[in-house]
Order: structure tokens, then C-alpha cells, then sequence
């Protein structure tokens, strides 16, 4: 034996005297053991692979004979997750992209897109992004064919879908076996804690974006490091680390007004991260603080509170003392990505409405499945009948007369009076109730989206209270979100 195999020997029974031997694998709470544990479970296994890679050969054979058919010159890729191997265990997506030559022009290519789409998925439908595409369903799998130009540079793009390819071959070169890992490691976590997806309900963090962060820091524990310390505006440029500007010149960078900017290696006047909202960037902040210094794998898996039954729900109105007004309407027939965006305009301009008036919003939200509903809880719900109304300073001499002259005269008014330098008159408020304005005609000013306003049109309910419980049952999981808030 060995000097070294005697002290070798001899730790092993100090440790085994002291009981404090190997940690047990399943239950090492270290960060490494964490993510050791999660790594094993999104790894798709060889019965996946095979599966998928099957049903993508087969997509492609169809593809490119629909679209070589057309013309001869086009060409199938498949791009995403699935064709850079950072997928996800369980994930069922599988990204055809049908490359047709630039001197094609945009109609055709769409006439073509969608034939070869209906061709390779004969039971599929067809969607509507910058321009029209076909999704379906095969094997289990969620298909996208969609229709791109074949282009030098992702510069020269014709449509944002152009783009994509590029992604794909910038990150094959760069992505390891060890990078690979932890880019699913990071893909579970940003699912765990709600931020992963670039679609406009979410407002996340898409699946390149997650992978360029993997890649620029140099694994999940790095980006979780750098993360805690984020100063937003945070701004990351893979291929100019140390440039001021976004092609070599003097010339300065491309301004993004984004908490979290990530410069696309492929096009440096877009920022990759642009659809990531404040509060997911910070929510992604203080999970990384939350995992470094507390590891546990429930941080990897998402959060589904249990559905709000009526006691409850009725619990939490007598506990907070504040008022829940909801307008509910039938949801518009649009696909998400238009919905929400319009859903949250219209949240914006009616809680701005009710503070304008004296109504002050406490908290709100939105939400929609059949039915959509804008939910504004209210710490004040009724005001006094007048109103006070300032005027301009009485030295501001043709804005003050116009006001003295525009309410000398009015007999509902009191006034108009000096106070301080100022005219002031308090007239009669138009409405004295939160209900009162929600239920008038005066609701389709407050600035909402088109399909919203048009909805509104058609009707609308106006629940106050209690009233709040007839939402239970097709929006019990989000009230329950809504009542147990969460970072």
C-alpha cells in the first residue's frame, strides 16, 4: 500500500467514525446536488430522441417535397430547441421552416408557405404571426411550418421569421455538452419560477434568449451569480463585449429602452430580450438570489395554487377591507399574442380612469379564457358629490379670465374663489361611484384595445363585491394567484 493509499484510507474512516460520510445523493441540499438532480430529470431520454427524431425526418421529407415541387430552389430546415438539443424532457415542439430564394416575391412566397404547410400537416390550421403559417399536430408533437426568405446575413431580413435559421447555426457553433446541460438546467428553473416563454401573455424569457445568457456567462450557476447583482438597464452584446459600437465604427450603439438588453449576435439593431417585461427580469433576479442561497428543487417546478372556493374568496374580501370591482365581457376571437396585449391597454386606461376620478386603484389585473375580465380592486369606491376644480394663477391673465368667465355663471358651481395665487371652483362630480363610471358609456373613452372596445360594445357585466364570486369556477386559479401573491 501506498502512502497515499493509506492516507486515502485513513480519511475514509475518520469520516466514518465522525458520521460525516458522502452526503446521500438524493438528498444533498448543495446547489450542485440541486441541479445534478434536475439535469437528470429534463434530459430527454433515447425512447424521446428517437421519437422526435423520427417524426421530424418525416415532416422534412414532406416539406421538401411540397416545396421543391413549387420551387426547386427552396430548401427545409428544422430550427428551435429540437435542432440545437437544448429541449426539454416532455417539451413537444418541432420547428419546419421552409427556406425559399430572396428574388421570390412576399405574396408568393406566402401562397407557397401555406401550401407545402398544408401539405406536410394535411390536418393543420393556419395561424397568422408577421405573415401566414400552418399548425398542427403529428405523432404527439407540436408542429410549426412556417415559410422564410433564404438570405446571406441576418441583416438583410425581409420578415423577423428570417432570422431564425441564423440563430440556430450561431448557436451550434458555440454549444457544448456541458453548455447544453445548463441550458436546460436554466430552461426548467425560468419554467419553475413563471418566466419562461417569449409569447405576450408571458413576456419571458424565450428559449434563444435563455440560451445566449447560458453562453455568455459560462453555465447556470454564473448567470445565477451575475443575475443577483443586475443593475437593470442591463445591457450584454455576445459578439462586441468590449465595443461602444454595434459594427466596429465610432459610431455609438443602438439605444434600447429595456430593462434587459441582449444584442442578437446575428443582427445587432435587435435586442433579443425586448420582450421580457420589468417584472420578470426582476422576478428572474430575486429567484437567483432565492436559489443561491436556498437551493431546493421546487424552484424548478412551476407553482399551480389550488382553485379559490367562495369562503375563501369571500375570506379574503372581509380581510382586506377593499373593494373588487370586474368588468367581464366575452373574450374577442383572437390568439393570445393580440389578446393580451390589447387586454393590458385597456387594464391601463380604465384603473387610469378611476384614479383620475378619486377612485384609487389599489391593485389590478386581467385575464381570459371564454370570458374576459378586467379585475381592479379599489380602496376607495365613492366620492362626494362635488369635486374641486383648480384654475390657473390669476396672473396667467388670458388662461384665468377664460376659467373665471367659464364659471362665473354656473349656478351648480361654488365659485369661483381665490386660493393662494390661483382660481379654483368646485363643481358637481360626474360620478360619485366607481360602479357609476363603469357602468356608463363614458368607460369606451378610457383608452382600450380595439377588439376590447368592440367587445364592450356588445356588453359587459359590471360585478362589485361579493359579486366577484360568479368569476369562480372559470377563474378560480387566477383569483387564488391574485390572493396569494408570489415574487
Amino acid at each position: 500500500m501506498t502512502a497515499e493509499d493509506e492516507d486515502r484510507e485513513r480519511d475514509d474512516s475518520d469520516s466514518l467514525e465522525s458520521g460525516s460520510g458522502p452526503a446521500d445523493p438524493a438528498t444533498d441540499s448543495s446547489l450542485e446536488a440541486v441541479v445534478s438532480r434536475v439535469r437528470e430529470r429534463v434530459i430527454p431520454d433515447d425512447a424521446e430522441r428517437e421519437a422526435l427524431s423520427t417524426a421530424a425526418t418525416t415532416l422534412i421529407d414532406r416539406a421538401d417535397a411540397a416545396a421543391t415541387a413549387r420551387c426547386p430552389d427552396a430548401d427545409v430546415l428544422q430550427v428551435g430547441s429540437t435542432a440545437r438539443d437544448t429541449w426539454i424532457s416532455g417539451d413537444r415542439d418541432i420547428d419546419i421552416f421552409v427556406r425559399f430564394p430572396p428574388n421570390l416575391d412576399r405574396e408568393t412566397l406566402e401562397e407557397y408557405g401555406l401550401e407545402v404547410g398544408h401539405e406536410t400537416l394535411p390536418s393543420g390550421h393556419e395561424e397568422f404571426a408577421e405573415h401566414p403559417y400552418v399548425k398542427g399536430k403529428f405523432e404527439g408533437f407540436d408542429v410549426d411550418v412556417v415559410p422564410c426568405f433564404r438570405l446571406e446575413s441576418a441583416t438583410d431580413i425581409r420578415s423577423a421569421v428570417d432570422r431564425t435559421p441564423f440563430h440556430t447555426r450561431y448557436l451550434n457553433e458555440r454549444l457544448d455538452d456541458e453548455i447544453t446541460a445548463d441550458v436546460r438546467v436554466t430552461k426548467q428553473f425560468c419554467k419553475g419560477i413563471g418566466v419562461y416563454g417569449s409569447d405576450l401573455r408571458t413576456r419571458g424569457f424565450s428559449g434563444y434568449l435563455t440560451e445566449l445568457l447560458v453562453c455568455e456567462y459560462g453555465g447556470f450557476r454564473p448567470l445565477l451569480e451575475a443575475a443577483s447583482d443586475w443593475n437593470p438597464p442591463v445591457r450584454l452584446d455576445p459578439e462586441r463585449p468590449d465595443s461602444s459600437s454595434v459594427d466596429g465604427s465610432d459610431t455609438a450603439p443602438v439605444q434600447f429602452d429595456d430593462p434587459l438588453v441582449v444584442i442578437d449576435p446575428t443582427d445587432p439593431e435587435r435586442n433579443v430580450a425586448a420582450v421580457a417585461s420589468a417584472d420578470n427580469v426582476a422576478r428572474f433576479q430575486h429567484y437567483a438570489r432565492d436559489v443561491l442561497e436556498s437551493p431546493r428543487e421546487s424552484l424548478f417546478e412551476p407553482h399551480e395554487p389550488a382553485p379559490l372556493d367562495a369562503a375563501a374568496l369571500r375570506a379574503h374580501l372581509a380581510n382586506r377591507g377593499t373593494t373588487p370591482v370586474a368588468v367581464r365581457f366575452d373574450a374577442p376571437d383572437l390568439v393570445e399574442d393580440q389578446l393580451y396585449p390589447q387586454l393590458r391597454k385597456s387594464l391601463s386606461g380604465i384603473t387610469s380612469k378611476l384614479d383620475a376620478r378619486g377612485f384609487d386603484v389599489f391593485r389590478a389585473t386581467t385575464f381570459a379564457d371564454d370570458s374576459a375580465v378586467v379585475f381592479v380592486e379599489l380602496a376607495v369606491t365613492e366620492r362626494p358629490a362635488l369635486e374641486r376644480h383648480d384654475g390657473p394663477p390669476v396672473h396667467v391673465r388670458s388662461h384665468a379670465e377664460g376659467f373665471f368667465d367659464a364659471y362665473a355663471d354656473d349656478p351648480d358651481a361654488y365659485g369661483p374663489f381665490i386660493d393662494g395665487d390661483r382660481y379654483v371652483t368646485e363643481r358637481e362630480r360626474e360620478f360619485t361611484t366607481a360602479t357609476a363610471f363603469l357602468e356608463s358609456e363614458r368607460l369606451l373613452e378610457a383608452g382600450l384595445g380595439a377588439h376590447v372596445e368592440t367587445a364592450l360594445e356588445d356588453g359587459y357585466d359590471v360585478l362589485v363585491g361579493d359579486d366577484v364570486t360568479e368569476l369562480l369556477g372559470e377563474f378560480d386559479r387566477e383569483l387564488a394567484r391574485y390572493y396569494d401573491p408570489r415574487p
